[in-house]
């Protein structure tokens, strides 16, 4: 049996329509896949130094975080569950102890940038506040920004997850 000129480009174009589209499915699933979500910060971070842990959660539209743990050993010495905010300029708030402390707020996700922006972040070690950006690295770890005016005038920190109960182990 003969098949037809017409019937075997139709075959070919067919099949080749078929893998197109295998190929865009595949892309589309792969590239959503990967995308980041908001949410994707949530839960608790432990600098890659292994020097402090952070707790971060959502508060209606917007990200915060709060002190969890540090390593007693830096700065005073004294106990986490003692040491307070002594270097806080507001001397009111030199009374507040570390352990459960908001350090950053106002965090909002930016689909279009994949990453969080317009927070503030507190340095403790110098009692001031500063512009902060978060961005989800590709291999899992978190960048923490905070800058002065600009993203450039700055310092970055990088956290990475930990199970909640690791930070009580070191």
């Amino acid at each position: 049996m003969k098949i037809s000129k017409h019937w075997q480009q139709y075959c070919i174009v067919s099949s080749m329509l078929r893998k197109t589209f295998i190929l865009i499915f595949y892309f589309f699933i792969f590239w959503f896949d990967a995308q980041v979500r908001a949410d994707d910060i949530l839960g608790t971070w432990m600098t890659v130094e292994n020097t402090a842990s952070v707790k971060v959660y959502r508060s209606n539209n917007e990200f915060r975080a709060k002190v969890v743990w540090f390593d007693e050993r830096l700065g005073s010495g004294k106990p986490m569950n003692s040491r307070l905010d002594t270097q806080n300029v507001d001397p009111e708030l030199r009374k507040r102890k570390v352990i459960g402390m908001e350090i950053l707020e106002g965090l909002t996700f930016n689909p279009a940038t994949s990453s969080w922006e317009n927070g503030t972040i507190y340095d403790g070690s110098s009692g001031r506040y500063w512009d902060s950006s978060v961005t989800l690295n590709k291999d899992g770890t978190l960048k923490v920004r905070g800058y002065w005016k600009v993203k450039w005038i700055g310092k970055s920190l990088n956290f990475k997850r930990v199970n909640p109960g690791t930070f009580k182990k070191l």
